[in-house]
């Protein structure tokens, strides 16, 4: 007769890993990548160290899941941000800023899914998540320059463009040698005027 879980173990077993996730995830939002060690989320989510490598196989590929669910959540937020705005030029600010301010106010999270040094799997699921961003970016350009806002341009080279200049923009203020900023603001102005300029001005 073969083998089959019950209703019961398939939860449990679901309800594990998704502690294991949250775990790492908080653990990461308090000190980095480097925070978030298999012992560390082992105790944080109340299961053996072996009970994450059940579903994990390795440190990379725990992360790289919870990276991917971050990008998912991100993207659902700039959607939804995007959705309320009326005009290319208004969604592209209103998403810019969004992902700016929620950056600046978890800069640890932040800082791990953009720039902390980490294993290639991570590093390769960076540059994936980078794309996903780029084409909702592509898809607010391309409404810009079909209703007139934006001149006609390169939507993969622009959309690109502004993905790796908030990121970039963003290295220094939520890196571990960061510095109170006394204005937050003024540097979400800053980054969303700069991302405008660079996909408005014509050739």
């Amino acid at each position: 007769m073969a083998y089959r879980r019950t209703r019961l173990m398939e939860e449990r077993l679901a309800g594990n890993r998704e502690r294991i996730l949250r775990a790492t995830r908080r653990l990461i939002a308090e000190g980095g990548f480097r925070n978030a060690q298999i012992a560390a989320v082992a105790a944080q989510a109340e299961v053996s160290t072996g009970t994450i490598y059940r579903y994990f196989p390795s440190k990379a590929e725990l992360f790289v899941e919870v990276l991917t669910e971050a990008v998912d959540h991100e993207i659902e937020i700039l959607r939804d941000v995007i959705a309320v705005q009326t005009g290319a030029r208004a969604q592209l600010e209103a998403a810019v800023a969004s992902f700016v301010r929620r950056a600046l106010t978890g800069p640890n999270l932040a800082w791990a899914f953009i720039a902390e040094p980490a294993e290639p799997e991570v590093d390769a699921e960076r540059i994936r998540g980078r794309k996903r961003f780029g084409d909702v970016f592509k898809a607010v350009l391309k409404r810009g320059v079909a209703s007139g806002e934006f001149p006609r341009q390169d939507l993969d080279a622009g959309a690109a463009c502004i993905v790796g200049a908030f990121t970039e923009a963003l290295v220094g203020p939520i890196g571990p040698s960061r510095k109170t900023l006394r204005d937050k603001e003024r540097l979400v102005r800053a980054i969303c005027d700069f991302c405008t300029r660079a996909v408005s001005a014509a050739a």
